[in-house]
């Protein structure tokens, strides 16, 4: 079975490797360095301590794993060589609630990056969908958990 790629901007994967980074350089050492201190207190069937920093060494090495494997699967796409007039992986489209009024604007990545906080939203998102082939002046109908929503495409940016 062929192994999933999965599209990924050049920022969200330096993000990536600088969390294998910390995972492997800070977070490692500092949980081996808790349990020698842990065990070096004896008996560690009763040593919350040990097993704490167990649990911690167990956690930190399956978040280590699943980085790992999202950075092979990274397809890297470099979003300032995209250009065009249509909605696209990488596009920041600013948007505007044909009810409210409201503008807003989101950049379309992989699903591993995508923060709304940030104004990111995964490819596979409803919003991103229905987006994908639309050009400015589009309108689009959108159903979110909060009900339908109507948009009409603003305007539409690579960088």
């Amino acid at each position: 079975m062929a192994v999933e790629k999965v599209p990924m901007t050049v920022e969200g994967y330096a993000v990536l490797e600088a969390d294998l980074q910390r995972l492997k350089s800070v977070e490692r050492p500092r949980i081996i360095q808790a349990i020698a201190e842990a065990r070096s207190h004896g008996d560690l069937s009763e040593n919350a301590e040990y097993h704490a920093a167990k649990e911690a060494q167990g956690l930190n090495e399956a978040r280590l794993a699943d980085v790992e494997d999202q950075l092979s699967r990274a397809d890297v796409i470099d979003v300032t060589s995209l250009s065009g007039e249509t909605v696209k992986f990488g596009a920041t489209v600013a948007l505007v609630d044909e009810d409210t009024e409201e503008k807003v604007s989101y950049k379309i990545v992989g699903e591993y990056e995508a923060n709304v906080r940030d104004g990111k939203i995964s490819i596979t998102s409803p919003i991103a969908r229905a987006l994908i082939g639309k050009a400015v002046a589009d309108s689009v109908e959108v159903i979110t958990p909060k009900g339908s929503r109507s948009y009409e495409i603003l305007g539409i940016d690579y960088k």
